[in-house]
């Protein structure tokens, strides 16, 4: 193989694919590479770690076709580190030659052959959705995934089509974010994992082009321009939330919420002995929310906004799911509701019709 490409496009490719391939996690020595390959006017540049692959495409001067694959941490840290210009590669066996203006390096590799053939999606369902869309869905729904392994489903966000129109769902039990995307007539429910996710938001970031979401109900592909991921599907069912979703409320507080947020913070300045708790009390004579938080080596902090509330009870909550909340949340205010101590929480907005956040309260 022989090919020329810009240092540019080159870097910006090998950095998107890399995280995938470093890991101490991949059980194969050949995961710890990139796969480079030659597609007619392009080069192919992918990584997996056998549940994700990503793969991106950049334009180049074939002059001789191949592929081989190369140590993902050290192509990176080596291409990021040379000038802008033309950048050569040439392979012989498993060895590639590197050379940009007064630099050559050879870089031991392995042969293409032995990399982990990257799944393709032959017959299945596709859904159109545009990135900055899809950004922003993804942005508010991920926060309520969880981390825990030990409950699969959980770690997922849940994509599904309802009574015509697509939403994207997360919660790990302790919070769970709603949103509704967009209409859609297709038949879709699946479980994406949340760190595939992330990639995909990696990716999105830099561009506001279509993204194309195919499934065969066993993985799933992101096609983005030049870009593409593949990751399989969490297995299993996923739990009937909307039944968690409480309707009617007895207590209630629309606040602005740039204010909610500043006296969130202060609050959980306080809360940190408390694994992060916050008490929220809704005072209808005076008309606002009291936050207070209490730490018993650094004091307590009170603090209150004023906003249009009905109701008289408090709840107490992690104040970290419920800033988690409100900064993904692009509104002037915001309702907050509750029934009980023990009752879920509903955080959402008249100006924010297609999204929900709940979240479980603590017990004070």
């Amino acid at each position: 193989m022989k090919v020329q490409v810009t240092q540019e496009n080159l870097n910006k490719a090998i950095s998107a694919v890399a995280r995938v391939a470093v890991s101490s996690r991949n059980p194969l020595p050949i995961l710890n590479n990139i796969l480079l390959r030659t597609d007619k006017n392009r080069l192919t540049i992918s990584a997996t770690n056998l549940e994700i692959a990503i793969t991106e495409h950049v334009g180049a001067k074939i002059e001789t076709e191949g592929a081989i694959t190369l140590p993902a941490k050290l192509l990176q840290e080596f291409i990021s580190s040379l000038p802008s210009g033309t950048i050569t590669l040439e392979t012989k066996d498993h060895k590639c030659t590197i050379s940009s203006g007064n630099y050559n390096s050879v870089v031991n590799g392995m042969l293409a052959d032995e990399f982990p053939i990257v799944p393709k999606i032959e017959k299945g369902v596709s859904i159109s959705i545009g990135g900055k869309d899809l950004k922003k869905a993804l942005q508010q729904v991920i926060i309520a995934a969880s981390n825990d392994d030990t409950r699969p489903v959980l770690t997922g966000v849940y994509v599904h089509v309802h009574e015509g129109d697509l939403y994207m769902v997360a919660t790990d039990s302790y919070r769970l974010a709603e949103k509704k995307v967009m209409p859609c007539k297709e038949d879709i429910s699946i479980l994406v994992p949340s760190n595939a996710l992330n990639d995909v938001l990696r990716i999105v970031s830099d561009q506001d082009e279509d993204v194309v979401i195919s499934t065969d109900n066993q993985q799933v592909v992101f096609r983005i321009g030049e870009s593409e991921l593949v990751s399989r599907l969490v297995d299993g069912n996923y739990p009937d939330y909307r039944k968690l979703i409480p309707s009617k409320f007895i207590n209630s507080a629309q606040l602005p919420k740039d204010e909610f947020v500043n006296v969130t913070k202060v609050s959980s300045l306080f809360a940190r002995e408390s694994a992060g708790s916050i008490t929220l009390n809704i005072d209808e004579v005076n008309k606002q929310m009291v936050i207070k938080s209490v730490a018993s080596q650094l004091g307590e902090n009170t603090a209150s906004v004023v906003g249009e509330v009905s109701g008289e009870g408090d709840v107490t909550i992690n104040s970290r799911y419920l800033l988690d909340a409100l900064n993904v949340m692009s509104v002037k205010s915001v309702s907050f509701s509750f029934n009980g101590k023990l009752e879920p929480c509903l955080l959402k907005s008249d100006e924010l019709s297609d999204y929900l956040h709940v979240i479980m309260p603590l017990k004070s």
